[in-house]
């Protein structure tokens, strides 16, 4: 079972209640993540004036906050944002809200397109999760959405498959404040998947997934440097077949490398994938009412 290690709680200690004199100030640059203790928005700066900072988060909503307000929060530590010195502001900062900066004033990304938060420090894990069927889709997920699940404190596992899937629900206990997140290969109409998931019926557990046979097959052609996934023929092991027809060897693993090694971004797997694992992150992160 693969999961994330997590350290002890950034967030621990009374720190609404700091010692006078003890907030220190820090220049809101871009890409700074800050958190607002009042409203929970956390976003990464993206422009500060003498209006204040605009911050935005990882689904792109922006808020502007004064710079009078004190008692922002940077790895769970209060401080005092402050404009930077003797740039005018934060690099590519405009007035805020007016949506758009240029040139290298932009936030860095992420390899899902995400704010890349600067300086990210170990965080408690949630008691929710995200359960994925394969060795090689906890890879993937990782590489592309890793930085956003450690920001979250989400940890990913992997079950060896889904046939045991509703024994392996009422084992984790889903319940509010503990919610369940599966990513389910092949999840299509009138298949084993699909009976399997219809099995599972709970507002605190999400199951979605992406129409491939093998997540290996969510990774674009073009990226991996074929012109196609190819067809495997009825009782054809779908990876051994693929090994065969590209010319790949017998050794599943180093196919694999193959394919992970040639993934970077987002932007090199398929949106039918995409959209699923982005769902799963929202549901098991977005407070419940």
């Amino acid at each position: 079972m693969q999961s994330k290690d997590y350290g002890d709680d950034v967030l621990a200690g009374d720190w609404r209640r700091p010692r006078k004199g003890t907030i220190p100030e820090v220049p809101a640059e871009a890409g700074l993540v800050a958190e607002d203790p009042d409203s929970g928005f956390c976003g990464a700066v993206i422009g500060c004036d003498k209006f204040g900072v605009t911050l935005e988060d990882r689904f792109g909503k922006r808020r502007v906050f004064p710079l009078t307000k004190s008692g922002f929060l940077i790895d769970g530590r209060p401080v005092t944002l402050v404009r930077p010195t003797g740039t005018g502001g934060a690099p590519g900062s405009g007035t805020p809200g007016s949506g758009g900066s240029a040139g290298t004033g932009r936030a860095p990304r992420s390899a899902s397109g995400s704010i890349a938060v600067r300086g990210l420090r170990a965080k408690v894990a949630k008691e929710s999760r995200i359960y994925v069927e394969g060795v090689h889709d906890a890879e993937l997920v990782e590489k592309i959405w890793g930085h956003d699940l450690r920001v979250e404190g989400v940890v990913v596992e992997y079950l060896e498959g889904v046939d045991d899937l509703p024994a392996i629900v009422d084992e984790f206990g889903p319940g509010p404040g503990r919610r369940l997140g599966v990513l389910v290969d092949h999840l299509v109409e009138g298949s084993k998947e699909s009976r399997i998931a219809a099995q599972v019926s709970s507002p605190h557990v999400l199951i979605t997934g992406h129409p491939f046979i093998d997540i290996w097959e969510a990774v674009k052609p073009s990226a991996v440097g074929i012109a196609a996934w190819p067809r495997v023929p009825r009782g054809v092991s779908w990876k051994d077949g693929v090994l065969s027809a590209l010319g790949w060897g017998e050794d599943v693993r180093a196919g694999w490398n193959r394919i992970l090694g040639s993934v970077t971004t987002y932007t090199d797997l398929e949106p039918s994938l995409l959209g699923r694992v982005e769902e799963l992150i929202d549901f098991v992160t977005t407070p419940e009412p």
